[in-house]
């Protein structure tokens, strides 16, 4: 099972060299990794989507609260909240098919980026079911490149991570 964690930490240098170091000694895997300054200059988030059951995710939660510069680390995988990703697709486009691919795109609401003679750039953003979605729709244009961002989160209604 897929699980998101958010992970508060303290905004200095080396923080996520060591997060990323506790996952690779303890043999596990990071699926995907977002991590960015919150509303306090001081403090990131980080968003961890981990692959596991229950029992591997609990280790890692104990392991990340052991390093000093974690703040907190909450498993949202099971409450309401908010996750969307960026991604970029390089999409071959010669002229006779450009019509085509800006329907999928408007379908996708997603906006082409960047043009030239044989290709045209789509950016994305959505959930995990909506961007593969909209790659299986360009596909057959031929994608020559795709770039993800990782999955961010944040939990629905009044209730902060910060507090």
């Amino acid at each position: 099972m897929r699980h998101v964690l958010s992970v508060l930490v303290e905004n200095r240098a080396g923080v996520l060299a060591r997060v990323a170091g506790m996952f690779s000694r303890r043999g596990y895997n990071i699926e995907s990794l977002a991590v960015g300054t919150t509303d306090k200059k001081d403090i990131s988030r980080m968003t961890i989507v981990v692959e596991g059951d229950d029992r591997v995710v609990e280790q890692v939660i104990k392991q990340l609260h052991k390093l000093i510069e974690v703040l907190k680390v909450s498993n949202i995988t099971n409450e309401e909240y908010v996750g969307r990703e960026l991604v970029l697709f390089k999409v071959m486009a010669d002229p006779t098919q450009r019509a085509e691919i800006m329907q999928i795109v408007d379908i996708f609401r997603a906006h082409i980026v960047d043009l030239n003679k044989k290709t045209l750039m789509v950016e994305a953003t959505g959930d995990d079911k909506k961007l593969r979605a909209i790659e299986e729709a360009l596909s057959p244009f031929g994608i020559i490149e795709v770039v993800r961002t990782g999955k961010i989160a944040m939990v629905r209604g009044q209730k902060s991570h910060l507090e």
